[in-house]
């Protein structure tokens, strides 16, 4: 077996450009598959609230089983990950992302004529979504992190990171747009087209030998990241708060640009990947993700008392912010506390964490949203951050 060498520590301390090239491939990857994602994720939780006629809590139930299916599909791709090599869990995440085209499109003639199928059909399909994205980050951070080694662990968040978000960012106004003009058919067209290019494009990538070594058990790496994989838990809340009702508050507040919150999000999450990525790698995770969850817990609160649509884009922008470097800081700490032979499972169950905010977060937000208003669920986002930066400050004392 070919062992990577590490790089040395004045390699670690470069821009978060230093291994932009090494990780193009790995990028290109994400992209596709989450352009895939991103071009439903606007339109969705309209089409099942005016379209299919639910309400609220199975708006989030929809969008939120989603991250159910991602508790069991982290730990398969973790281990087919180590077992038989990252290349082989990223090719089965693109070619579930075309499944998923494919059942949103046998769904969208059916809204009408047979409204509870065609719901039943998008809850597969984003059944199907979980599996398609656990197996396309865990597949590719952990093939990353064998490219490029462990010292470059933030950078790797970074960069995938900034692909992942790219893919949402444009893929949502693209979603928004296609669906106005060809409804949910034309979207799952372009869902499925995205997929394959992806898909094609992988199957060209090198693949990475899997480890010889013994692998510890799925839940053994678990239960070594539960501090910092609580930190993403709290962290995310947000995240999932303006993934599932941004567009719906706009539409309840008469302001247009509701998308364009999840884009704003989105470019936030790569301003910041871009401008301070590289510090994780360099003063600390726990130091870096602390002051960037506040950042986020300030966002939030934006959205929720904000009294003009641009003030609510700029706050879901600070959140997106806030939440991508907080998502790099505490995936640093995961990391060092991850044996080498058990990578996969390392990558796989630390985002398992933000899996269980993302099925949890968005049904209770949405009894949340009946109870006390949509508003509502934007504070409760911003507490979580606020829950964020205390376990990030406990792992600093912990260190000493």
């Amino acid at each position: 077996m070919t062992v990577n060498p590490q790089p040395s520590a004045s390699l670690a301390q470069r821009s978060l450009w230093s291994v932009f090239l090494p990780l193009l491939p790995f990028m290109l990857s994400v992209f596709d598959g989450f352009l895939a994602m991103g071009m439903a994720l606007p339109v969705l939780p309209r089409h099942v609230h005016d379209v299919l006629g639910q309400g609220t809590v199975m708006v989030g139930v929809v969008m939120g089983c989603q991250y159910a299916s991602s508790l069991f599909g982290r730990m398969w791709a973790g281990g087919l990950s180590d077992a038989r090599g990252p290349r082989r869990a990223a090719l089965c995440g693109l070619a579930t992302a075309c499944a998923v085209g494919l059942l949103y499109l046998a769904s969208a003639p059916l809204a009408l004529s047979s409204p509870a199928l065609s719901l039943g059909l998008l809850m597969v399909g984003r059944l199907l979504t979980g599996i398609a994205e656990s197996f396309l980050v865990t597949g590719t951070m952990a093939w990353a992190l064998a490219r490029v080694g462990t010292m470059h662990a933030g950078k790797v968040f970074g960069w995938i990171g900034v692909a992942l978000f790219g893919g949402l960012a444009i893929g949502a106004p693209i979603g928004t747009a296609l669906n106005a003009q060809f409804g949910l058919a034309g979207v799952a067209c372009a869902v499925l087209a995205a997929g394959l290019v992806g898909l094609a494009g992988t199957s060209f990538i090198a693949a990475a030998p899997p480890s010889l070594h013994a692998r510890l058990p799925f839940f053994d790496v678990l239960n070594a990241l539960k501090l910092p994989g609580l930190g993403l838990t709290l962290c995310c809340v947000g995240y999932a708060m303006i993934n599932t009702f941004a567009v719906l508050l706009f539409v309840q507040r008469g302001w247009e640009g509701g998308a364009f919150a999840l884009t704003s999000m989105g470019a936030g999450f790569i301003a910041a990947r871009l401008l301070v990525g590289h510090l994780p790698d360099v003063v600390g995770g726990a130091r870096v993700a602390l002051y960037c969850v506040l950042a986020e817990a300030v966002g939030l609160a934006l959205i929720w008392a904000a009294p003009h649509p641009a003030l609510a884009w700029l706050g879901a922008a600070l959140t997106g912010a806030g939440y991508g470097i907080g998502f790099q800081g505490f995936g640093v700490e995961a990391v060092k506390r991850s044996p080498p032979q058990s990578r996969g499972a390392a990558m796989g169950a630390y985002v398992l964490f933000q899996d269980i905010t993302m099925g949890i977060a968005p049904p209770l937000n949405g009894w949340l949203a009946r109870v006390a208003g949509l508003d509502a669920v934007f504070l409760g986002g911003a507490v979580g951050a606020l829950g964020a930066a205390l376990v990030a400050a406990l792992i600093l004392r912990q260190r000493g």
